[in-house]
């Protein structure tokens, strides 16, 4: 089966761009050329329609091979390389071959280059995932000194982060003005086009983002706004993750050391109820990836497709096997 992907065919097969050799540059004697796609420093549009597979960096400098001290895919040295970017052809031909809606960003942090593919300004139902941004709200107002965090909601936030408690978050929501929050996501996370489903009480469960707005709170989280402490608490939380979360960025493999939140759920639309399986995280030393993909599945999905479709996107985008082991929740 041939997609034709922005100017280039690709194949898909059962194992597709695993562990693909780095490459110091691009082209001929190593020069660097255009991908396919746009290449552009300025800030992605807030609106749809939503843009075909894109790269976008700052960087300068040309890639760089891994070293024993930087053992991270391609992806995140100085740009992208040619072994990244047929990569990130991978992982788009998959992701357009799914039904529904897919949006895909990776985001190095320390060259800014960033790369994008799918549905990425397409508001979906958030899911669990909002529950990383309640709790950076309360650790921020606990720092701020607004609100003191007993250590039954320290237990509270840590169910709601590792084992995705949908109780334990409900208890935050509700003792701290849940719907008071999300001023705060919007302007303050980045999350501008987060709102609550037409008709809905405004309520944790009843939210939409997009794929952008999840990149921007990860990276909100993973930056210098936190205090060093609370940043520290996040990221090893969520590289603790129970069993039910192990899928997602989870997928980019236990030596770049990944961490994330996942959001899944059965919601209504038109058309009927449909799957959502999210997930954002990070992944490689000093948490350098970035990492988002939601789906939205058609009705008549099932919860393991979704999953093993977000998974399969990380792997494909770390050169790893697919499809990738998993845990489907329960």
């Amino acid at each position: 089966m041939h997609i034709r992907l922005i100017g280039v065919s690709v194949r898909l097969i059962g194992v597709a761009v695993a562990a693909l050799p780095f490459v110091a540059g691009c082209g001929q004697d190593g020069v660097r050329v255009r991908p396919a796609g746009e290449w552009s420093s300025a800030p992605a549009p807030s609106a749809p329609p939503d843009p075909p597979a894109t790269a976008t960096s700052t960087a300068t400098s040309p890639a760089g091979t891994a070293t024993p001290d930087s053992p991270v895919p391609s992806a995140c040295q100085d740009g992208w390389d040619c072994a990244q970017r047929a990569r990130f052809e991978a992982a788009a031909a998959y992701a357009a071959n799914r039904r529904g809606q897919l949006g895909v960003v990776m985001r190095d942090r320390q060259t800014g280059a960033v790369w994008r593919a799918g549905a990425t300004r397409t508001p979906m139902w958030t899911g669990s995932t909002i529950k990383l941004a309640i709790a950076t709200f309360l650790l921020e107002r606990q720092r701020a000194g607004a609100i003191h965090l007993t250590d039954a909601d320290r237990r509270a936030m840590s169910d709601m982060l590792r084992s995705s408690s949908n109780d334990a978050t409900d208890t935050l929501w509700n003792r701290y003005d849940g719907p008071g929050m999300l001023d705060r996501f919007r302007a303050g996370y980045g999350m501008a086009s987060l709102s609550v489903v037409a008709g809905r009480e405004t309520y944790w469960r009843n939210l939409r983002c997009t794929a952008e707005d999840l990149d921007h709170l990860m990276s909100y989280v993973l930056g210098d706004h936190l205090h060093a402490d609370d940043r520290a608490y996040l990221v090893e939380t969520l590289r603790g993750v129970a069993d039910n979360q192990h899928w997602g960025v989870w997928a980019a493999g236990p030596t770049l050391r990944p961490g994330n939140k996942d959001g899944w759920a059965l919601k209504p639309d038109s058309g009927g109820e449909h799957w959502v399986t999210h997930t954002v995280g990070f992944a490689g030393p000093t948490e350098r990836c970035v990492v988002v993909v939601m789906y939205s599945q058609p009705p008549g999905g099932t919860l393991s497709a979704g999953v093993h479709a977000v998974s399969d996107v990380v792997a494909l985008l770390f050169g790893g096997q697919t499809p990738a082991k998993v845990s489907v929740p329960a």
